[in-house]
């Protein structure tokens, strides 16, 4: 069908007041003020018919019901569990967060570097609930989802063996509130087995709604250092991995670092150091142990030699899977860095903007709109979504003495966890300039794609959730094309677009579904 201007999402929501992070939108109908209202009225503990305390909510691989990791199992609730119980106890901190048997530190490190944000932490974890007053069973938890913020209750029923809990778990026994998390984050998600693996990034965005970029040391640039010590400043949220080059096993090396492991990243200093000046930083294991054991580790004799009042101040002594390392140690015992930034200003300049996003909702089907990447002959019927880059103003000059303007373009393939088998398939995009005699709603065709060279692009197809890319292009008009590398793969998709001004997007040609929406934002939370 033809193409028509979608109504903005932002002034249908307004009028709503709907997926905001203080209203959100109901996660499968369900309104925990109403349940607990219910629960109260009746003297009965909330049990969650969608996500219940059952095989089905663990998973049917990795957790099924012939695997060892479920057998003996036991549902209890926290005062099964612990006398006492408390949701949080003197504040939610990062060595709450302790893995247990389920292969998700991706998600828990992500949760530990959640904690070193407070205001991010309220918005995903309601702070107004406890065992104490009315205390019906029930709790709930925030989540950024592909444009909106969704509202996720669960009961608290959680996954025991031999009276412990069997996955995340607090370092005082009796504090419940990272397991819950967890349970909610598994509902939104399908099962706890879905959780198994994982790019902490995708964590990070769902905890904010912010933008990520990884760095690979490969290709690292130069700064890193003052990148990541800059984002830790700014409250940005920070993970690092490792990885091996002998299977996928998390295994524990000679340094005390475990391989194929994410880790959070929470702190980067420069310390004066027999005349020079040394980089550090930090990083913590999601176990709660195992610590880096080389120079400038906890009992490091380095420490001797640095001014008391920067060892008081950075020289923390205890075994709970944190420790200090030097950056040059840090890039050969890790390969990567993750950033969610909260402001696109830390991603794009120095100067202080407002964004402009603009946000596409859409799938790709076989034999309709899946024509795969740039070397299939059917990629000219991909999605296409036009833009329009104006003059910022900020005197931005190519090369060529044009105007340029900073874009930020984010695709993410939805909901892929939920799906059985639903690994995340290969995606990128293209980015062609349009010249003005080809400015119409029609979907731009094969030739068009033949003649003219694309203007930017995403460096690789990944089988990511996301992929992103931040570029300096001339003024003017752009067609974005989101692919899957093979063509007739199908999936849902979303397309955010940072401008510095409105891009006024939409979507050309044939629409298969468009919800778009723009909003001026100088940070994204």
């Amino acid at each position: 069908m033809a193409s028509i201007a979608a109504q903005p999402v932002k002034d249908r929501c307004s009028a709503l007041g709907i997926g905001t992070n203080k209203n959100p939108v109901k996660y499968l109908n369900q309104d925990y003020e109403e349940l607990l209202v219910q629960c109260l009225a009746s003297g009965k503990l909330f049990e969650d018919p969608t996500f219940p305390a059952a095989q089905a909510s663990l998973g049917v691989n990795h957790l099924g019901p012939k695997s060892e990791q479920v057998q003996g199992l036991v549902w209890k609730r926290p005062a099964e569990i612990k006398e006492k119980p408390q949701f949080i106890n003197e504040g939610a901190k990062r060595a709450d967060v302790r893995q247990g048997s389920l292969g998700n530190c991706w998600f828990l490190c992500s949760i530990a570097s959640l904690t070193l944000n407070e205001e991010c932490l309220n918005r995903v974890v309601p702070g107004d609930q406890s065992f104490d007053n009315n205390y019906a069973g029930i709790f709930h938890f925030k989540f950024w989802q592909y444009g909106q913020w969704v509202d996720v209750v669960v009961d608290d029923r959680l996954p025991t063996k031999n009276g412990k809990l069997l996955f995340v778990k607090s370092t005082v026994a009796y504090e419940f509130w990272s397991a819950l998390l967890e349970k909610a984050y598994a509902k939104l998600n399908g099962s706890y087995e879905a959780l198994k693996g994982g790019l902490s990034l995708e964590a990070l965005e769902d905890f904010t709604g912010g933008v990520g970029e990884l760095y690979y040391f490969e290709k690292a640039p130069n700064n890193l250092f003052q990148i990541i010590r800059k984002a830790l400043k700014t409250k940005s949220l920070v993970t690092c991995s490792t990885k091996s080059d002998f299977g996928l096993d998390e295994i524990v090396v000679s340094t005390n670092v475990v391989k194929n492991h994410a880790y959070s990243l929470i702190g980067a200093e420069e310390v004066s150091y027999r005349g020079d000046t040394l980089q550090l930083v930090r990083v913590r294991n999601p176990w709660g142990y195992t610590e880096w054991n080389g120079i400038w580790s906890d009992n490091a004799l380095e420490w001797n030699e640095v001014l008391p009042e920067i060892k008081a101040q950075l020289h923390l002594l205890c075994d709970d899977g944190e420790t200090w390392m030097p950056f040059s140690s840090f890039l050969v015992e890790f390969y990567r860095v993750e950033i969610c930034h909260l402001n696109l200003d830390n991603v794009c300049c120095s100067k202080i903007h407002k964004w402009c996003l603009t946000g596409f909702n859409g799938k790709w089907i076989s034999g309709v709109n899946a024509g795969g990447c740039k070397s299939n002959s059917t990629f000219w019927t991909n999605p296409q979504f036009r833009i329009t880059l104006e003059d910022s103003g900020e005197n931005c000059i190519g090369e060529s003495g044009e105007p340029r303007c900073t874009v930020l373009v984010s695709l993410m393939q939805k909901e892929r966890r939920r799906k059985k088998g639903g690994d995340y398939l290969t995606i990128g995009y293209y980015i062609y300039k349009v010249p003005k005699q080809n400015l119409t709603d029609l979907q731009l065709g094969k030739d068009f794609f033949k003649k003219n060279k694309d203007a930017a692009r995403v460096d690789f197809y990944k089988n990511d959730r996301e992929v992103s890319k931040r570029f300096l292009l001339p003024v003017g008009n752009y067609v974005i094309i989101p692919t899957t590398y093979c063509p007739s793969e199908e999936a849902d998709f979303f397309l955010r677009v940072f401008s510095e001004r409105n891009s006024n997007g939409h979507e050309t040609g044939k629409v298969v579904e468009e919800n778009i929406y723009e909003c001026l934002c100088a940070a994204l939370i």
